[in-house]
Protein backbone atom coordinates (compact mmCIF):
# COMPACT_ATOMS: atom_id res chain seq x y z
CA UNK A 1 0.00 0.00 0.00
CA UNK A 2 1.20 3.35 -1.16
CA UNK A 3 2.05 5.75 1.64
CA UNK A 4 -0.37 9.02 1.65
CA UNK A 5 1.38 11.93 -0.29
CA UNK A 6 1.10 15.46 1.03
CA UNK A 7 1.71 16.91 -2.94
CA UNK A 8 -1.31 18.65 -4.36
CA UNK A 9 -2.34 17.22 -7.88
CA UNK A 10 -0.70 18.37 -10.31
CA UNK A 11 0.07 18.28 -14.24
CA UNK A 12 3.92 17.14 -14.59
CA UNK A 13 5.52 16.84 -17.60
CA UNK A 14 7.97 13.68 -17.21
CA UNK A 15 10.87 14.97 -20.30
CA UNK A 16 13.99 16.14 -19.18
CA UNK A 17 15.35 19.01 -22.06
CA UNK A 18 19.01 20.37 -21.11
CA UNK A 19 18.89 22.36 -17.58
CA UNK A 20 19.67 25.88 -18.36
CA UNK A 21 18.16 29.14 -18.02
CA UNK A 22 17.20 29.41 -21.31
CA UNK A 23 15.50 26.10 -20.68
CA UNK A 24 13.36 27.35 -17.46
CA UNK A 25 12.71 30.39 -19.08
CA UNK A 26 11.28 28.60 -22.33
CA UNK A 27 9.10 26.27 -20.32
CA UNK A 28 5.64 26.73 -21.62
CA UNK A 29 3.00 27.91 -19.04
CA UNK A 30 -0.09 25.33 -18.54
CA UNK A 31 -3.67 26.35 -19.27
CA UNK A 32 -4.45 25.71 -15.49
CA UNK A 33 -3.27 25.14 -12.43
CA UNK A 34 1.11 25.23 -12.49
CA UNK A 35 3.21 21.92 -14.21
CA UNK A 36 6.24 20.89 -12.59
CA UNK A 37 9.11 19.54 -15.05
CA UNK A 38 11.61 17.36 -13.79
CA UNK A 39 15.77 17.38 -14.01
CA UNK A 40 16.91 15.14 -12.15
CA UNK A 41 20.85 14.33 -12.95
CA UNK A 42 20.75 16.60 -15.53
CA UNK A 43 23.93 18.68 -14.45
CA UNK A 44 24.58 22.73 -14.94
CA UNK A 45 28.69 23.65 -14.38
CA UNK A 46 29.25 20.22 -12.97
CA UNK A 47 26.32 19.90 -10.36
CA UNK A 48 23.84 17.17 -11.19
CA UNK A 49 20.61 18.08 -10.04
CA UNK A 50 19.29 15.70 -7.25
CA UNK A 51 16.37 13.16 -7.55
CA UNK A 52 12.86 15.15 -7.22
CA UNK A 53 13.69 18.65 -8.06
CA UNK A 54 11.96 20.25 -10.85
CA UNK A 55 10.54 23.70 -12.12
CA UNK A 56 6.59 24.28 -11.33
CA UNK A 57 5.16 26.87 -13.97
CA UNK A 58 1.97 28.30 -13.09
CA UNK A 59 -0.82 29.23 -15.65
CA UNK A 60 0.27 32.72 -15.06
CA UNK A 61 3.91 31.87 -15.97
CA UNK A 62 5.16 32.22 -12.71
CA UNK A 63 8.20 29.95 -12.24
CA UNK A 64 9.78 28.54 -8.94
CA UNK A 65 12.54 25.40 -8.14
CA UNK A 66 11.05 22.41 -6.05
CA UNK A 67 12.21 19.33 -4.70
CA UNK A 68 10.20 16.21 -3.94
CA UNK A 69 11.30 13.90 -1.45
CA UNK A 70 9.77 11.53 1.13
CA UNK A 71 10.39 12.21 5.11
CA UNK A 72 11.48 9.12 7.05
CA UNK A 73 8.11 8.11 8.07
CA UNK A 74 7.47 7.64 3.65
CA UNK A 75 5.00 10.34 3.64
CA UNK A 76 5.71 12.71 0.54
CA UNK A 77 6.26 15.80 0.70
CA UNK A 78 7.00 18.93 -1.97
CA UNK A 79 9.39 22.08 -0.72
CA UNK A 80 9.97 25.34 -2.26
CA UNK A 81 13.17 26.41 -2.82
CA UNK A 82 12.97 29.78 -4.63
CA UNK A 83 11.58 31.73 -7.53
CA UNK A 84 13.16 32.13 -10.94
CA UNK A 85 14.84 34.23 -11.77
CA UNK A 86 15.03 35.70 -7.67
CA UNK A 87 17.20 32.34 -7.88
CA UNK A 88 19.44 31.12 -10.66
CA UNK A 89 19.80 27.46 -11.91
CA UNK A 90 23.14 26.82 -10.68
CA UNK A 91 22.34 28.70 -7.05
CA UNK A 92 18.84 26.15 -7.24
CA UNK A 93 20.44 23.11 -7.87
CA UNK A 94 23.29 23.64 -5.06
CA UNK A 95 20.94 24.74 -2.27
CA UNK A 96 18.37 20.88 -3.40
CA UNK A 97 21.34 19.24 -2.86
CA UNK A 98 22.36 20.27 0.38
CA UNK A 99 17.90 19.40 1.28
CA UNK A 100 18.96 16.11 -0.20
CA UNK A 101 21.80 15.70 1.86
CA UNK A 102 19.45 16.11 5.20
CA UNK A 103 16.51 14.41 3.96
CA UNK A 104 19.12 11.31 3.26
CA UNK A 105 20.03 11.60 6.88
CA UNK A 106 16.38 11.98 8.34
CA UNK A 107 15.58 15.54 8.38
CA UNK A 108 12.54 17.24 7.06
CA UNK A 109 13.08 20.70 5.85
CA UNK A 110 9.30 21.05 5.57
CA UNK A 111 8.90 20.22 8.88
CA UNK A 112 11.07 22.20 10.72
CA UNK A 113 9.67 25.23 8.85
CA UNK A 114 6.23 24.25 9.93
CA UNK A 115 8.07 24.03 13.75
CA UNK A 116 9.63 27.98 13.31
CA UNK A 117 6.08 29.09 12.32
CA UNK A 118 4.53 27.63 15.23
CA UNK A 119 7.43 28.67 17.38
CA UNK A 120 5.93 30.99 20.33
CA UNK A 121 6.54 34.58 19.63
CA UNK A 122 8.04 37.45 21.77
CA UNK A 123 3.84 38.84 22.73
CA UNK A 124 3.35 34.89 23.75
CA UNK A 125 6.34 34.76 25.67
CA UNK A 126 5.23 38.29 27.70
CA UNK A 127 1.10 36.68 27.71
CA UNK A 128 2.84 33.91 30.02
CA UNK A 129 5.06 36.10 32.11
CA UNK A 130 2.11 37.90 33.19
CA UNK A 131 0.24 35.07 33.89
CA UNK A 132 2.24 32.71 36.17
CA UNK A 133 5.39 35.03 37.05
CA UNK A 134 3.85 38.30 37.80
CA UNK A 135 1.73 37.51 40.79
CA UNK A 136 4.56 36.50 42.58
CA UNK A 137 6.09 39.87 42.70
CA UNK A 138 4.99 42.64 44.66
CA UNK A 139 2.48 44.96 43.45
CA UNK A 140 4.45 47.88 42.63
CA UNK A 141 7.03 45.76 40.90
CA UNK A 142 4.16 44.22 38.73
CA UNK A 143 3.19 47.29 38.00
CA UNK A 144 6.52 48.48 36.60
CA UNK A 145 7.18 45.41 34.64
CA UNK A 146 3.43 45.10 32.76
CA UNK A 147 4.71 48.74 31.96
CA UNK A 148 7.83 47.78 30.52
CA UNK A 149 6.01 44.88 28.23
CA UNK A 150 3.16 47.26 27.26
CA UNK A 151 4.72 50.62 26.55
CA UNK A 152 8.31 49.47 24.89
CA UNK A 153 8.39 45.18 24.76
CA UNK A 154 5.69 44.56 22.93
CA UNK A 155 5.11 47.29 20.27
CA UNK A 156 9.06 46.78 19.73
CA UNK A 157 9.85 42.61 19.63
CA UNK A 158 6.13 41.53 20.03
CA UNK A 159 5.08 39.97 16.71
CA UNK A 160 8.78 38.70 16.12
CA UNK A 161 9.57 34.80 16.92
CA UNK A 162 11.58 34.55 20.47
CA UNK A 163 13.73 32.32 18.43
CA UNK A 164 14.80 34.62 15.85
CA UNK A 165 15.49 36.99 18.24
CA UNK A 166 19.31 37.82 18.19
CA UNK A 167 21.99 39.78 20.39
CA UNK A 168 22.46 42.54 18.26
CA UNK A 169 18.24 42.80 18.15
CA UNK A 170 18.39 42.84 22.51
CA UNK A 171 21.58 45.06 22.64
CA UNK A 172 20.14 47.73 19.53
CA UNK A 173 16.61 47.92 22.16
CA UNK A 174 18.97 48.55 25.11
CA UNK A 175 20.94 51.38 22.96
CA UNK A 176 17.63 53.04 21.75
CA UNK A 177 16.96 53.89 25.20
CA UNK A 178 20.00 55.18 25.85
CA UNK A 179 18.95 58.89 26.92
CA UNK A 180 16.83 56.87 30.10
CA UNK A 181 19.64 54.46 31.33
CA UNK A 182 18.06 53.34 34.34
CA UNK A 183 14.82 52.52 32.99
CA UNK A 184 17.07 51.10 29.70
CA UNK A 185 18.55 48.90 32.19
CA UNK A 186 15.32 47.90 33.86
CA UNK A 187 14.15 46.69 30.50
CA UNK A 188 16.88 44.75 29.60
CA UNK A 189 17.05 42.91 32.92
CA UNK A 190 12.88 42.09 32.60
CA UNK A 191 13.59 40.34 28.92
CA UNK A 192 16.50 38.54 30.28
CA UNK A 193 14.23 37.56 32.71
CA UNK A 194 11.74 36.27 30.12
CA UNK A 195 14.13 34.72 27.82
CA UNK A 196 15.80 32.51 31.16
CA UNK A 197 12.15 31.54 31.37
CA UNK A 198 11.81 30.52 27.83
CA UNK A 199 14.76 28.81 27.94
CA UNK A 200 12.63 26.83 31.39
CA UNK A 201 9.83 26.23 29.33
CA UNK A 202 11.67 24.11 26.50
CA UNK A 203 11.15 27.73 23.85
CA UNK A 204 14.15 28.52 23.49
CA UNK A 205 17.96 27.31 24.25
CA UNK A 206 19.76 30.26 24.33
CA UNK A 207 19.17 33.95 26.02
CA UNK A 208 19.56 36.40 23.15
CA UNK A 209 20.28 39.37 25.89
CA UNK A 210 23.02 37.49 28.04
CA UNK A 211 26.11 39.47 27.25
CA UNK A 212 24.61 43.13 27.12
CA UNK A 213 26.59 45.47 28.71
CA UNK A 214 24.28 47.91 31.18
CA UNK A 215 24.62 51.42 31.09
CA UNK A 216 26.10 53.09 33.63
CA UNK A 217 23.91 54.35 36.69
CA UNK A 218 24.97 57.37 38.65
CA UNK A 219 23.89 57.05 42.31
CA UNK A 220 21.31 59.53 43.00
CA UNK A 221 22.14 61.52 46.41
CA UNK A 222 19.04 63.74 46.53
CA UNK A 223 18.53 64.49 50.10
CA UNK A 224 15.82 67.24 51.45
CA UNK A 225 17.46 70.90 52.53
CA UNK A 226 15.60 72.14 55.71
CA UNK A 227 14.43 75.25 53.61
CA UNK A 228 13.43 72.87 51.27
CA UNK A 229 11.53 70.61 53.81
CA UNK A 230 9.86 74.53 55.25
CA UNK A 231 8.32 74.81 51.59
CA UNK A 232 7.36 71.03 51.11
CA UNK A 233 5.78 71.25 54.37
CA UNK A 234 3.75 74.22 53.30
CA UNK A 235 3.10 72.29 50.09
CA UNK A 236 1.21 69.91 51.73
CA UNK A 237 -0.49 72.02 54.08
CA UNK A 238 -2.35 73.75 50.88
CA UNK A 239 -2.67 71.11 48.64
CA UNK A 240 -6.42 70.23 47.97
CA UNK A 241 -6.14 66.58 48.33
CA UNK A 242 -4.90 65.50 52.15
CA UNK A 243 -5.27 62.13 51.89
CA UNK A 244 -2.23 62.42 49.34
CA UNK A 245 -0.47 64.94 50.97
CA UNK A 246 -0.33 62.29 54.31
CA UNK A 247 0.86 59.96 52.16
CA UNK A 248 3.95 62.30 51.58
CA UNK A 249 3.79 63.20 55.76
CA UNK A 250 3.84 59.67 56.35
CA UNK A 251 6.59 58.83 53.74
CA UNK A 252 9.36 61.77 55.19
CA UNK A 253 8.09 60.66 58.80
CA UNK A 254 9.35 57.33 58.53
CA UNK A 255 11.53 56.51 55.41
CA UNK A 256 9.03 53.97 54.16
CA UNK A 257 8.87 53.06 50.34
CA UNK A 258 5.85 54.10 49.23
CA UNK A 259 3.86 51.07 48.40
CA UNK A 260 4.20 50.06 52.12
CA UNK A 261 2.17 52.96 52.72
CA UNK A 262 0.06 53.23 50.08
CA UNK A 263 -0.93 48.98 50.98
CA UNK A 264 -1.08 49.62 55.10
CA UNK A 265 -3.58 48.80 56.77
CA UNK A 266 -4.65 49.47 60.57
CA UNK A 267 -3.81 46.25 62.20
CA UNK A 268 -0.07 46.88 61.32
CA UNK A 269 0.15 49.79 63.85
CA UNK A 270 0.22 49.38 67.30
CA UNK A 271 -0.46 52.61 69.45
CA UNK A 272 0.29 53.56 73.12
CA UNK A 273 2.33 55.81 75.66
CA UNK A 274 5.12 55.56 77.35
CA UNK A 275 5.99 56.74 81.38
CA UNK A 276 6.34 59.94 80.33
CA UNK A 277 2.77 60.45 78.33
CA UNK A 278 4.43 60.49 75.45
CA UNK A 279 2.41 59.12 72.26
CA UNK A 280 4.34 56.18 70.77
CA UNK A 281 3.89 53.21 68.21
CA UNK A 282 5.58 50.59 66.02
CA UNK A 283 4.67 49.75 62.69
CA UNK A 284 5.04 45.99 61.32
CA UNK A 285 5.25 45.86 58.28
CA UNK A 286 4.43 42.15 56.46
CA UNK A 287 6.48 40.53 54.18
CA UNK A 288 4.30 40.88 51.12
CA UNK A 289 4.34 44.39 50.86
CA UNK A 290 8.36 45.19 51.92
CA UNK A 291 11.12 45.29 49.19
CA UNK A 292 13.06 42.42 51.33
CA UNK A 293 10.03 40.08 51.55
CA UNK A 294 10.41 39.53 55.29
CA UNK A 295 8.36 40.84 58.01
CA UNK A 296 10.36 44.51 59.44
CA UNK A 297 9.17 45.81 62.68
CA UNK A 298 10.29 49.86 62.89
CA UNK A 299 9.14 52.18 65.90
CA UNK A 300 7.60 55.11 64.97
CA UNK A 301 7.99 58.52 65.87
CA UNK A 302 5.62 60.78 67.83
CA UNK A 303 5.50 62.61 64.70
CA UNK A 304 3.73 60.05 62.77
CA UNK A 305 1.73 58.23 65.74
CA UNK A 306 0.09 61.95 65.90
CA UNK A 307 -0.04 61.75 61.98
CA UNK A 308 -1.45 58.29 61.44
CA UNK A 309 -4.53 59.08 64.96
CA UNK A 310 -5.38 61.84 62.84
CA UNK A 311 -5.93 60.18 59.66
CA UNK A 312 -7.77 56.81 62.35
CA UNK A 313 -10.64 59.39 63.10
CA UNK A 314 -11.35 60.09 59.59
CA UNK A 315 -10.92 57.04 57.75
CA UNK A 316 -14.55 55.23 58.55
CA UNK A 317 -14.95 51.68 58.32
CA UNK A 318 -11.80 50.82 55.98
CA UNK A 319 -9.00 48.64 56.93
CA UNK A 320 -6.40 50.43 54.69
CA UNK A 321 -4.70 53.65 55.98
CA UNK A 322 -4.96 55.14 52.60
CA UNK A 323 -8.30 53.43 50.78
CA UNK A 324 -9.33 54.12 47.08
CA UNK A 325 -11.32 56.41 45.81
CA UNK A 326 -14.29 53.96 45.55
CA UNK A 327 -13.80 52.67 48.72
CA UNK A 328 -12.83 49.57 48.00
CA UNK A 329 -9.27 48.39 48.27
CA UNK A 330 -6.65 50.96 48.63
CA UNK A 331 -4.92 54.00 47.16
CA UNK A 332 -2.74 53.02 44.52
CA UNK A 333 -0.76 56.04 43.01
CA UNK A 334 -0.13 59.47 43.69
CA UNK A 335 1.93 60.71 40.73
CA UNK A 336 -0.22 63.69 39.90
CA UNK A 337 -0.67 64.69 43.46
CA UNK A 338 3.29 64.70 43.83
CA UNK A 339 3.45 67.00 41.08
CA UNK A 340 1.67 69.60 41.66
CA UNK A 341 3.27 68.92 46.01
CA UNK A 342 6.20 69.39 44.41
CA UNK A 343 6.11 72.45 42.25
CA UNK A 344 4.22 74.37 44.75
CA UNK A 345 7.08 73.35 47.13
CA UNK A 346 10.09 74.34 44.13
CA UNK A 347 11.28 70.78 44.38
CA UNK A 348 10.62 70.38 40.71
CA UNK A 349 13.58 67.31 40.33
CA UNK A 350 13.03 65.41 44.01
CA UNK A 351 11.38 61.98 43.44
CA UNK A 352 8.49 60.94 46.16
CA UNK A 353 11.95 57.92 47.28
CA UNK A 354 14.42 60.79 47.70
CA UNK A 355 12.24 61.25 50.92
CA UNK A 356 13.36 58.01 51.97
CA UNK A 357 16.98 59.52 51.54
CA UNK A 358 16.34 62.74 53.26
CA UNK A 359 15.05 60.36 56.43
CA UNK A 360 18.12 58.11 56.31
CA UNK A 361 20.15 61.78 55.88
CA UNK A 362 18.67 63.48 59.01
CA UNK A 363 18.93 60.37 61.02
CA UNK A 364 23.14 60.71 60.12
CA UNK A 365 23.20 64.51 60.76
CA UNK A 366 21.70 63.60 64.17
CA UNK A 367 24.66 61.42 65.03
CA UNK A 368 22.74 58.44 64.44
CA UNK A 369 24.79 55.34 63.49
CA UNK A 370 24.51 53.44 60.08
CA UNK A 371 23.73 49.78 61.79
CA UNK A 372 20.33 51.92 63.55
CA UNK A 373 19.56 53.42 60.20
CA UNK A 374 19.73 50.26 58.05
CA UNK A 375 17.40 48.84 60.64
CA UNK A 376 14.98 51.49 60.66
CA UNK A 377 14.81 51.64 56.68
CA UNK A 378 14.98 48.03 56.63
CA UNK A 379 18.08 46.83 55.31
CA UNK A 380 19.16 43.50 55.33
CA UNK A 381 22.56 44.39 53.68
CA UNK A 382 24.98 46.69 55.63
CA UNK A 383 26.35 47.72 52.32
CA UNK A 384 22.85 49.79 51.12
CA UNK A 385 22.86 51.54 54.20
CA UNK A 386 26.74 52.92 53.13
CA UNK A 387 25.85 55.06 50.96
CA UNK A 388 25.04 57.76 53.53
CA UNK A 389 28.12 56.93 55.40
CA UNK A 390 29.67 60.72 53.61
CA UNK A 391 26.93 62.58 55.73
CA UNK A 392 28.54 61.75 58.60
CA UNK A 393 30.99 63.91 57.46
CA UNK A 394 29.51 67.64 58.85
CA UNK A 395 28.20 65.87 62.79
CA UNK A 396 31.96 64.12 63.02
CA UNK A 397 33.61 67.84 61.38
CA UNK A 398 31.45 69.47 64.38
CA UNK A 399 32.55 67.29 66.71
CA UNK A 400 36.19 67.50 66.38
CA UNK A 401 36.03 70.92 66.20
CA UNK A 402 34.41 70.88 69.29
CA UNK A 403 37.53 69.23 70.83
CA UNK A 404 40.26 71.05 69.10
CA UNK A 405 38.76 73.90 70.84
CA UNK A 406 38.67 72.64 74.53
CA UNK A 407 42.40 71.26 73.98
CA UNK A 408 43.73 74.94 72.49
CA UNK A 409 41.43 77.24 74.73
CA UNK A 410 40.09 78.43 71.52
CA UNK A 411 36.08 79.85 70.71
CA UNK A 412 34.31 76.96 70.49
CA UNK A 413 32.72 75.97 67.03
CA UNK A 414 29.86 75.30 67.95
CA UNK A 415 27.21 76.41 65.65
CA UNK A 416 23.87 78.67 66.67
CA UNK A 417 20.85 78.34 64.72
CA UNK A 418 19.48 81.76 62.70
CA UNK A 419 16.00 83.08 64.10
CA UNK A 420 13.61 83.74 61.52
CA UNK A 421 14.47 87.76 61.18
CA UNK A 422 17.86 86.84 60.14
CA UNK A 423 19.44 87.70 63.17
CA UNK A 424 22.41 85.32 64.51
Amino acid sequence: MSKKSEIADTDTDTKQPKLSEDTVKNLANPTKGNRITYFAGDKIQGKAAPSGFGVRVTASGSRAFVINYRNKYGLEKRKTIGRWPDWTVLAAVVEARKLRQQIDTGDDPLMAEQAVRGAPTVAEMCDRYEEEHLPRKRASSARDDKYMIRGIIRPKLGKRKIADIRFADMDGLHRSLKKTPFRANRVLGLASKMFTLAIRWDWLTVNPAKGVERFNEPKRKRYLSPAEINRLTKALADHVDQRAANVVRLLLLTGAWKGEALQATWTQFYFSEDEDGNQVGVWTKPGATTKQATEHRVPLSTAAVMLLKGILEDSGDSKFVFPGRDGDGHLVEIKRQWEAIRQAADIPDVRLHDLRHTYASILVSAGQSLPIIGALLGHTNPNTTARYAHLMDDPLKKATDTVGAIITGAKSAEVKPIRKDGAA
